[in-house]
């Protein structure tokens, strides 16, 4: 009994419900006896209904008989007694949706408040949930930053520690611990409040790794420049990656294909460097050009590592001399930030 009687208190809905059906079954009965009696409908819903919320007014009948004392009596103390706890359990439900919200708020924060050499996610859209559930895999501490209160309750339901807040706001990245933080990735489709969020990461943590996610190829040295270690273009990297298994699907294979390949690519992403084939556009400065122009005319930007011809030949560590030609594919190793040069080289003639 008592563990029931602790379920029933203990859940505020559950109690609304109980006595809303409790008042409508009190009335119902209440209505029902007086026009048992010889009550018009109308006055009886009315004598009920003003009985009920103790208003007061004077009766709409005489109430000269002893059935009829009897059933406002019984109107009286079991509506009135229903319409007060119906009150009482609006109330609680209200009070214990905020202390629920504010006791929820303060445990998340305190977990929070323990994490050190964590990552924090700001945004948790399309890639920021693939990005939780890899680092999840990884059994990796993070923080979802998010200002979408669905896109949070979707992230606490999938068991991530979430937080609703705006990321470009420095007090947000500080709730969220940016300050013990080992890296922070932000992933929100707004290439401006990327650069936003990287500079105020940035002054918060001079250490921490900052990846961060851009639209477009230009946002990638402003994003650098902000303080950002890696760049990701989600769109450019798909469509070179489908680019290349198309265009140049054998010297794919030789940088991809192997384990000994897989672990140099892997290397370079440690030393902040990329692999990546590009294709040299017809009337671009690349073609036409030798290797050893081209790398110089990048500026030390990248390296060339192997050449894919248009007929099908395919050269690892081709020499310096060799000229590349319209269509070729150019396998180039080089660092984040390059995508306009590399644009500027390796792109078609209008």
């Amino acid at each position: 009994m008592n563990l029931y009687m602790s379920s029933l208190l203990g859940s505020p809905l559950r109690n609304l419900v109980a006595g809303l059906i409790f008042i409508a079954l009190v009335c119902a009965a209440s209505i029902a006896a007086y026009v048992g009696c010889g009550w018009s409908l109308g006055d009886a819903v009315y004598m009920v209904v003003m009985t009920v919320y103790t208003v007061g007014y004077n009766e709409v009948r005489p109430i000269n008989t002893p059935l009829l004392r009897a059933i406002t009596i019984t109107l009286i103390i079991s509506g009135c007694s229903g319409v007060i706890f119906l009150t009482g359990t609006f109330v609680q439900l209200i009070t214990f949706n905020q202390f629920q919200q504010f006791f929820g708020y303060r445990r998340m924060q305190k977990d929070i408040d323990r994490l050190t050499g964590h990552v924090v996610i700001c945004g948790y859209g399309r890639i920021g949930q693939t990005l939780s559930r890899e680092l999840r895999a990884g059994r990796c501490d993070f923080v979802i930053l998010e200002r979408s209160e669905p896109k949070v309750a979707m992230a606490r339901s999938q068991g991530f520690l979430a937080m609703q807040g705006d990321a470009t706001n420095e007090d947000y990245l500080r709730a969220a611990g940016v300050i013990r933080a080992r890296a922070l990735a932000t992933v929100l489709p707004d290439d401006a409040a990327n650069v936003f969020i990287t500079l105020s990461a940035r002054s918060l943590n001079r250490e921490m790794t900052i990846i961060a996610r851009g639209e477009a190829p230009s946002t990638e040295s402003k994003l650098i420049q902000a303080g950002a270690n890696r760049v990701v273009l989600p769109t450019h990297i798909g469509a070179e990656r489908i680019a290349e298994l198309i265009l140049f699907q054998d010297v794919a294979a030789m940088l991809e294909g192997s384990d000994e390949r897989i672990d140099v690519a892997r290397d370079l992403r440690r030393l902040g460097l990329d692999l990546e084939v590009l294709p040299a556009g017809p009337g671009s400065r690349a073609a036409g050009s030798t290797i050893a122009a081209l790398e110089a005319a990048s500026g030390g930007a990248f390296l060339i590592v192997a050449l894919n011809r248009r007929g099908g030949e395919s050269l690892l560590q081709p020499p310096p001399s060799t000229v590349i030609q319209a269509g070729d594919g150019v396998a180039v190793v080089g660092r984040p930030g390059r995508a306009e040069q590399v644009a500027k080289l390796f792109a078609a003639a209008a």
